[in-house]
């Protein structure tokens, strides 16, 4: 078993696109600086002595080592010791909406962002209890089997985006199933299904789903997010938005939380539904119904001792960044002596 002691710092890898996207710019207006000095193969000559590749090499060094830092300051760790631990607990999978309506902005800094806060808070108030999450748009996926390892259910859900699920669409009904599929694989702790979406349920008899759950003893709980009002759903390219969603007509689809849905679903599967348009969604309500679930004992293998692996990524960065120091920019005399990609 692995995992980073401080996995925040992951987020810094995300600047690494940036960066090299402000290299390659940077390049073109050298470029094009340079050619108004004159006639760009006389530069050439003028600068016969540099290589072209050499500073995309040292580039390419120093950001390399930029993440290989980025990796050894969150500090992966291997597990060495495995114990057996007895904790009393609940079954819980939490079923993220991750269509595209979940991007919508009507609560800041959107719908699906907010749902990953509140799923977060989940995990940090169901410490006992076994996770599992499922995302679904068109259809159901699972992203994370029943653990107990918060950690990894956290570094799950950080990766959740409305781009998993190629197949639009809101299937509420397939991921309940998906979800008692996943929870009956052991019969004997209680269970419970949290379903966070914005309500609009186009595929699928959602109801008849968390009636389905019901009977077989797992609660269906239900989690709304978005406002009544509602609001469009943004498009994005290369992480910028370009317009909204339009339909055939031209005109700007708005996409608004359906509660009535919600409940009715919530209701049929004997749990709760809460709405969390707020800043900060009142979720005691709900994790109270969960704790007050009957508790049964179960066992799980826990890694209790991890042994830091920082130092290696430390050692490689410091090896890149001694190679990008001593390369210079200079043509090798040697190699260009050797003409071995002249024409004959």
């Amino acid at each position: 078993m692995v995992r980073f002691e401080n996995i925040e710092f992951l987020y810094l890898l995300f600047a690494i696109p940036l960066l090299v996207i402000a290299y390659i710019i940077f390049r073109n207006l050298r470029f094009k600086s340079l050619s108004k000095f004159g006639d760009i193969g006389l530069i050439n000559v003028l600068y016969d002595d540099t290589s072209e590749i050499k500073p995309i090499i040292k580039f390419a060094l120093l950001i390399s080592s930029f993440g290989v830092i980025i990796l050894g300051v969150a500090n992966l760790q291997v597990g060495t010791k495995i114990e057996k631990a007895t904790r009393e607990g609940v079954e819980v999978m939490i079923a993220i909406d991750v269509s595209r309506s979940m991007d919508a902005d009507d609560i800041k800094p959107s719908r699906l962002e907010r749902a990953k806060q509140a799923v977060s808070k989940l995990i940090d108030n169901l410490q006992n209890d076994k996770i599992g999450l499922i995302v679904f748009a068109g259809d159901a996926y699972l992203q994370l089997p029943l653990t107990t390892d918060f950690s990894a259910a956290k570094l799950f859900l950080s990766a959740v985006s409305t781009s998993m699920v190629p197949r639009q669409g809101t299937a509420i009904g397939s991921a309940i199933e998906l979800s008692v599929k996943s929870l009956l694989k052991d019969n004997k702790l209680k269970k419970a299904i949290i379903i966070i979406t914005d309500g609009e349920n186009h595929e699928d008899d959602a109801i008849g789903a968390a009636s389905m759950a019901e009977s077989n003893n797992i609660v269906v709980h239900t989690i709304g997010m978005g406002t009544i009002e509602g609001g469009p759903i943004p498009v994005y390219r290369n992480e910028q938005r370009v317009d909204f969603a339009r339909d055939a007509q031209g005109s700007v689809i708005f996409t608004k939380l359906d509660p009535n849905m919600l409940e009715q679903i919530a209701v049929a599967g004997g749990g709760k539904f809460t709405l969390a348009s707020g800043v900060d969604p009142d979720l005691s309500s709900l994790l109270n119904k969960i704790s007050g679930m009957e508790k049964k004992e179960f066992s799980s293998r826990l890694f209790t001792d991890y042994e830091s692996r920082f130092q290696y990524f430390f050692g490689l960065a410091l090896i890149m960044l001694l190679i990008e120091l001593f390369l210079s920019e200079r043509k090798n005399k040697f190699l260009t002596s050797l003409k071995l990609f002249e024409k004959k």
